[in-house]
């Protein structure tokens, strides 16, 4: 019977004939008379046939059971639609009595055939049955389920296809029976349809989104007033409303959440003040009504806050985005709706402690593609939640996030005889690094990388677990981990975002300065993990005293030295250099303390506790001191000077330290060798950096104005006469700015660098401060702008080198090439343009004074419309730009991004302000690394742009940038990776394909052997995104740049696998060790073995060579 049930819904389905629609008639009435035809088909069908007796009782019965069925309807639609409904049920009830059999009575396996597939259950359906069963529910939804919705309500007829308008002027809205009787009665059909699990996949995959607006309006629609003069306005009664909740809740909770998060919001409608057009050209959805709106808001949240309701909204917006290519806005809308708390409910507290815990399990999916769409929206929700709420984030989110180290801090005393286990520590440290180096900001439609966006609450969360932070990187740092890198970046990252004071107090504290601290809480240590990680276990007691003093001072050492290690990875930041110049003012400090006279304790009037609390103090004072030398020992050792005083207000600072030792002493009487050598340095670094050979900036006087007080002392109290004159010389030169300029001064700069330079080469260690201060000259005077940075070298007629020195034009004066070029004739502006590009570049002093003017005029002439004035005027820039890089860029750069309508250049000049850019990015040179980063910034907005040649452009320039940049790139590779690779698969220009694919080609011939160092996490990125293009790209030009890449790769790779061999054979006859370690008078300097003319220095220092000598050479 389930075939001639099927066979009766084809008949009723039968699609209209073309020859109707080539007649003349209209859509409308072509349907019209489709619809009356069929019905008159199944009529006869089912009156004739014999096989179709339990087919027509079966009919009779379920029209028995209901009482919906109007057949003295007027309306041929709905006529049909009742037929339809009617078929359904039969089908379905059929269905379901053969499958309760079939349960029942369950078919017995043959015995002889056990490999044979179990039986099919009978409501299994064909594919040529499930295609007319489609197309039945096709007909009842577009017929008797849409036509009846209001206005709003899910989505229109007419903006499905053209054939919906003929729809809907076919329905009759006057005749019996109403509207929402008839809705109802399709609904609940469908419903019932549904029950049974084969017919439910056809119902919900396709018309989902119908049903559930039907169940909104019977359900929540609010009733019309009783004046209406429609025959429509008998609503519904309340056991049926009941009955429609009941049902939308019930298929709420069933289907799959995403598809129902979906389906909610496009119930929701489009926003109140929709555009003229959508930005993909389809039409908008109209406004829904105010109460769907708000019942769509309310079930929205409700599918929110259940179990696994953070995720279901995740997927339901984000599903399909592509991964790495997903857009980035979805993430931050998508975050922004997690971290506001809806109105629907209860309070904030219970919001926030559903929903943060679901936060953070979106951080541990491990599908690469699932994962990183997952933490993007993650990492931007917990930043906002931080900022926002963070007392709930701080509670919900944050302390669950640090709950391990928590456990695991000193001075907690809920930690079990277990310890952390290996897992809660690895996902933490996992999470945190994400967290805290993986925010993201969107502005104005661009992506910005903070990583750095520092939040107080973060911060200060992750302040009470440092130190335990800081013990698990020192575990690391003795064992093989994956931890390490995660542990480093940390803290690295927390460090940089403290305010100064904090992160210098922390500094101390993980150094044991303030006290002694092991990170982890008594009894327990940190213990390689099974999988690499680290687990916290019970630590064995030792017995011995000596073995425990001596882990006990190892484990210091070892984590100074890690602390100091950390330091160094922090080569951009000036905290290195202020950690150690608050240390030297410490050691001040203990040089000014006088010794303490021992005085005899009267034991009579002392208790033994207090005697023990005396002794204690003074023993704990000088462990602090130890302490501190042994720090300020570890850094002088392990980091340069140029990480220790990279700006001259630390060169100032150290020498204000040494100064300040020197006046300790001389207060107290005392002249030790050391104590005048510290003195001589300093006022031998003060007289280099007053020599004269460089001239000091306003602001550098300033900053050593701190030396005056103590260069008064030094010349009043000294003994030495030559000290107290060179003390009131250097004064006095300070004080008038280099006005009063004694002869002594550089006198003692050329002794002092003389005396320096044969010991102590420049870089050798920390204590070549001199050689470094006299090459220097103050780094600020690098950044003055009243001088250009560098002269261009250009060859005089004789061929001699000249750098920078000014030749009298042999042609025209300055200010006439200035009037010709504003003049209107052509080739004279052209001809005066290059004149004034070569006076630039050849020096010219009056030239270099009137930069200002020269920019403004080649920028007016960048807009000209002849190619010999623009192309001239695109010359000078770049000549500008080579010989003021710091000031000419940074215009440059405003003039070509857009930040403003007002502001927005004609596409034409913007392209030539590119071409500029990618001139100054080739002859960069080595300074690429350190002028490059506001350019990379610049150009990856430009690949945002609307217009495709500015795209292309900013790509071009991209390219020529990137492949200078060698190990500068590797912070830049995960956002220039993402960029290309976007752009390759998703920009519908090929030009701006081209160019994406060319930049790649132009990374990799640029790092060569060094692109599996800086490219290493995107490499495999770039390759397959280069394999798209060969495979799927129909523009051949950007496969051919794919190939090109491809080759480029290919050689790369294999000089990696396969190096080439080379036979050295090196001959080293000396040892250089650093002197740093002896004092001078264990330094015995003899003639070279080897050599007649330098010398060797013979080191007895008994600390490194107790036993035996080692010559040095010093050569």
């Amino acid at each position: 019977m389930t075939t001639a049930l099927i066979k009766s819904i084809s008949i009723l389905t039968k699609p209209i004939r073309e020859a109707q629609l080539c007649d003349g008639h209209s859509t409308q009435t072509a349907l019209v008379s489709a619809l009356q035809r069929n019905l008159s088909e199944l009529q006869e069908h089912m009156s004739r046939g014999e096989e179709l007796v339990e087919a027509r009782q079966l009919l009779e019965e379920v029209k028995r059971e209901i009482t919906w069925v109007c057949n003295d309807t007027d309306d041929l639609t709905w006529s049909f639609v009742q037929e339809c409904l009617l078929l359904l049920l039969c089908l379905a009830r059929h269905l379901n009595r053969l499958l309760e059999a079939f349960h029942q009575n369950p078919t017995a396996p043959n015995s002889a055939t056990p490999e044979a597939a179990p039986p099919l259950p009978p409501d299994v359906l064909s594919v040529a049955q499930q295609k007319t069963l489609g197309t039945v529910l096709q007909f009842v939804v577009t017929l008797g389920l849409c036509p009846y919705l209001a206005p709003g309500v899910g989505v229109a007829l007419g903006l499905r296809s053209a054939f919906g308008a003929a729809v809907e002027g076919a329905v009759r809205h006057d005749v019996a029976p109403e509207g929402e009787r008839r809705l109802l009665n399709t609904t609940n059909v469908l419903l019932e349809v549904s029950a049974l699990s084969s017919l439910a996949t056809p119902v919900f995959t396709r018309h989902l989104g119908d049903i559930m607006a039907a169940l909104c309006q019977l359900a929540y629609r609010p009733k019309r007033p009783e004046g209406d003069g429609t025959n429509s306005n008998k609503g519904l009664t309340v056991e049926e409303r009941k009955s429609c909740k009941e049902a939308l809740h019930n298929l709420l909770r069933k289907v799959y959440q995403p598809i129902v998060i979906k389906e909610l919001l496009v119930l929701q409608g489009g926003p109140k003040r929709a555009s003229s057009g959508s930005r993909g050209g389809g039409k908008a959805l109209t406004q829904a009504p105010t109460w769907l709106r708000r019942l769509c808001g309310q079930l929205l949240s409700d599918r929110l806050m259940q179990p696994q309701g953070v995720q279901a909204v995740v997927r339901a917006i984000l599903e399909g985005t592509g991964g790495g290519d997903s857009d980035w806005r979805k993430c931050d809308a998508v975050a922004k709706i997690l971290a506001a708390c809806p109105q629907q409910s209860l309070s904030a507290q219970s919001y926030y402690s559903q929903v943060c815990p679901q936060v953070l399990e979106l951080l541990h999916f491990k599908d690469k593609l699932t994962a990183q769409q997952f933490q993007r929206v993650a990492t931007r929700a917990a930043l906002i939640m931080v900022q926002d709420r963070p007392e709930f984030a701080q509670r919900f989110l944050l302390f669950p996030l640090l709950s391990p180290l928590h456990h695991s801090a000193e001075g907690t005393d809920d930690l079990s005889q277990d310890g952390v286990q290996e897992w809660e520590l690895t996902r933490c440290i996992e999470d945190v690094y994400k967290v805290s180096k993986s925010f993201l900001v969107f502005h104005s439609g661009q992506i910005c990388v903070v990583g750095n966006s520092p939040s107080e609450v973060l911060l200060k969360a992750l302040a009470d677990v440092i130190s335990t932070l800081f013990s698990l990187f020192c575990f690391t740092k003795q064992n093989v981990s994956h931890l390490r890198t995660s542990c480093q970046e940390i803290l690295i990252w927390f460090l940089s975002h403290s305010e100064h004071p904090v992160a210098l107090s922390q500094l101390k504290h993980l150094c044991g300065l303030l006290g002694e601290v092991s990170g982890v809480k008594h009894g327990f240590q940190f213990s390689p993990g099974s999988e690499g990680g680290a687990i916290l276990t019970i630590r064995e007691l030792i017995s011995d005293e000596d073995d425990a003093l001596y882990e006990k001072v190892s484990g210091e050492q070892w984590r100074v030295q890690c602390l100091v290690q950390l330091l160094g990875e922090m080569k951009d930041s000036d905290l290195p250099g202020e950690f150690f110049l608050l240390l030297l003012q410490d050691l001040t400090a203990v040089a000014a303390e006088q010794e303490e006279v021992e005085q005899e304790v009267d034991t009579s009037s002392m208790t033994l506790l207090e005697l023990e609390q005396h002794l204690l103090g003074r023993v704990s004072g000088h462990g602090q001191r130890l302490a501190l030398l042994q720090v300020l020992a570890i850094m002088c050792d392990g980091l340069p000077y140029t990480q220790l005083l990279r700006k001259p207000t630390q060169v100032v600072g150290f020498i204000v330290s040494m100064l300040q030792r020197a006046c300790v002493s001389l207060e107290r009487g005392t002249d030790s060798p050391v104590e005048s050598q510290t003195l001589r340095m300093g006022m031998g670094l003060v007289a280099t950096l007053l020599s004269g050979a460089t001239e000091l900036t306003a602001d550098d006087y300033s900053s050593m104005g701190e030396l005056l007080p103590h260069l008064e002392q030094i010349s009043q109290q000294h003994p030495e006469p030559f000290i107290q004159e060179l003390a009131s010389d250097l004064r006095a030169t300070i004080a008038t700015h280099g006005a009063y300029h004694p002869k002594t001064v550089p006198k003692t700069a050329t002794q002092h660098s003389t005396a320096q330079s044969p010991a102590q080469p420049a870089g050798h260690s920390s204590n070549s401060l001199p050689a470094c201060t006299q090459s220097s000259r103050f780094p600020s005077r690098q950044q003055d702008h009243s001088k250009p940075i560098s002269h261009p070298k250009h060859t005089t007629d004789s061929g001699i080198p000249n750098y920078g020195i000014s030749e009298p034009s042999s042609s025209k004066a300055f200010s006439e090439c200035l009037l010709e070029a504003c003049d209107l004739d052509v080739p004279t502006r052209a001809v005066a343009l290059r004149s004034l590009t070569r006076s630039v570049k050849d020096g010219d002093k009056e030239a270099l004074q009137n930069k200002d003017k020269l920019l403004t005029l080649f920028l007016e002439n960048l807009e000209h419309e002849d190619s010999f004035v623009y192309l001239s005027a695109i010359q000078g820039l770049a000549v500008l730009v080579d010989t003021f890089p710091e000031q000419i860029l940074q215009r440059l750069l405003g003039e070509y991004q857009t930040s403003s309508p007002e502001r927005e250049r004609a596409l034409e000049t913007r392209l030539k302000v590119g071409e500029v850019l990618m001139r100054a990015s080739r002859a960069m040179g080595d300074l690429a690394p350190h002028y490059g980063r506001p350019l990379i910034g610049v150009f990856l907005s430009g690949t945002r742009d609307e217009d495709s040649s500015v795209r292309a452009s900013s790509l071009s320039n991209l390219g020529e940038l990137c492949q200078r940049l060698n190990f500068s790139l590797g912070p830049l590779a995960q956002e220039l990776s993402t960029c290309l690779t976007a752009l390759i698969k998703t920009d519908k220009e090929a030009e701006v394909r081209r160019a994406a694919v060319h930049v790649i080609a132009l990374v990799l011939r640029g790092l060569s052997d060094k692109t599996t160092q800086v490219l290493g996490d995107v490499l495999l990125e770039l390759y397959r995104a280069l394999k798209w293009v060969v495979r799927s790209d129909p523009d051949e030009v950007a496969v051919l740049h794919a190939q090109l890449a491809l080759e480029e790769l290919d050689d790369v790779m294999r000089r990696f696998i396969f190096p080439q061999q080379k036979l050295e054979k090196r001959i080293v006859p000396f040892i250089s060790l650093p002197l740093t370690c002896c004092p001078p008078s264990s330094v015995l300097v003899i003639p070279s073995p080897l050599h007649s003319s330098p010398t060797s220095s013979l080191c007895q220092c008994p600390v490194l060579h107790p036993k035996s000598s080692f010559y040095l050479d010093h050569t």
